[in-house]
């Protein structure tokens, strides 16, 4: 479904059966870690091209690239969410819709579309909640023997400095 370039999700979501109280995530790694992003936000996903930097930016801003004529601003989900570890060249961009903006998400290695009943989705210990990571996660999925952490896309612009992309 989503291994072929350029698939747009909602053509690819008609793969997936959903059922009513049902949530779908799209599975991807960062840094050998599990992470998943509600389809909701999600416009399609696609391998990055050319990256130019922009200056005085933040440190997970990757900088811009061209979609089919539209620049979208690159976000490292790696520096985001502080992970170790080095930009991978084969990276995907996730293309979203963010507080009416576009932006591309860059992971490394895209997994499944996952398809879990709300029972399966938990809220963060609020223990583990703290103000410098801007709460980026929100939600975890349990699933079978694997705890993926949900991205919140709407924390990832959240703060007055980062409005200015």
């Amino acid at each position: 479904m989503i291994g072929r370039k350029g698939k747009n999700i909602s053509e690819a979501n008609g793969f997936c059966f959903e059922k009513e109280g049902e949530r779908k995530f799209l599975i991807f790694r960062i840094s050998k870690e599990e992470y998943g992003l509600d389809l909701s936000y999600i416009r399609e996903v696609v391998k990055v091209k050319e990256v130019r930097p922009i200056p005085h930016t933040p440190e997970w801003m990757e900088g811009v690239t061209d979609l089919r004529g539209h620049l979208i601003a690159l976000l490292s989900l790696r520096r985001r969410l502080n992970l170790k570890g080095s930009d991978e060249p084969d990276r995907k961009m996730i293309v979203c819709q963010i507080q009416r903006r576009t932006l591309g998400l860059l992971v490394e290695e895209l997994g499944e579309i996952l398809s879990l009943p709300q029972e399966k989705i938990l809220p963060v210990p609020e223990v583990l909640s703290k103000p410098s990571g801007r709460e980026l996660v929100s939600e975890i999925a349990q699933i079978g023997g694997r705890m993926i952490p949900l991205l919140n896309p709407e924390r990832m612009l959240a703060s007055s400095e980062d409005r200015s992309i």
